[in-house]
């Protein structure tokens, strides 16, 4: 693996408690230690908190269409910045806009890993996931692991 490796981190894992536990006190602090520097697109997302604790109305459904463009702007840029992008593909499906961030990771050529250790199946027939994100993980050279471990094993082969 190169010095420190940019790894732009795709999850919905910023939506609910368990979820930013999970990210703030296993993942991401297991990705620093790997030597992995790690872009967390939930890392600020104060305009987005902001809008969303206003009042229901014109004013906040203003701030939430601004803030939502600055968020996916800046995820952009980020992935762009990145050197390869880790999918959590947790959950019944997989998140809209990780699918979203897996798919224009690989539109520009940045390896894509990522990691389902969900029991529940949640793909088309031999796929693990969602046929497509399948797809545009294994189009970049990466692969679908059912496990952390094996997922950074695979970003150290590929990076």
């Amino acid at each position: 693996m190169s010095e420190h490796p940019r790894l732009y981190v795709a999850s919905p894992l910023g939506f609910f408690d368990a979820g930013r536990y999970w990210n703030t006190a296993v993942l991401l602090p297991r990705l620093y230690a790997e030597g992995f520097d790690v872009i967390d697109p939930w890392r600020d997302q104060g305009p987005l908190d902001e809008a969303v604790r206003m009042e229901p109305g014109p004013r906040r459904q203003a701030a939430l269409a601004t803030a939502n463009h600055e968020v996916g702007a800046r995820n952009a840029v980020d992935i762009r910045s990145a050197d390869a992008v880790l999918g959590v593909l947790e959950g019944a499906d997989v998140d809209s806009g990780t699918a979203a961030e897996i798919g224009f990771a690989a539109a520009l050529g940045r390896p894509v890993v990522a990691f389902r250790t969900d029991l529940r199946n949640a793909g088309e027939e031999e796929a693990v996931v969602n046929l497509q994100v399948e797809y545009f993980v294994d189009s970049t050279g990466g692969w679908v692991t059912d496990s952390l471990d094996d997922a950074i094993e695979a970003l150290r082969q590929i990076l």
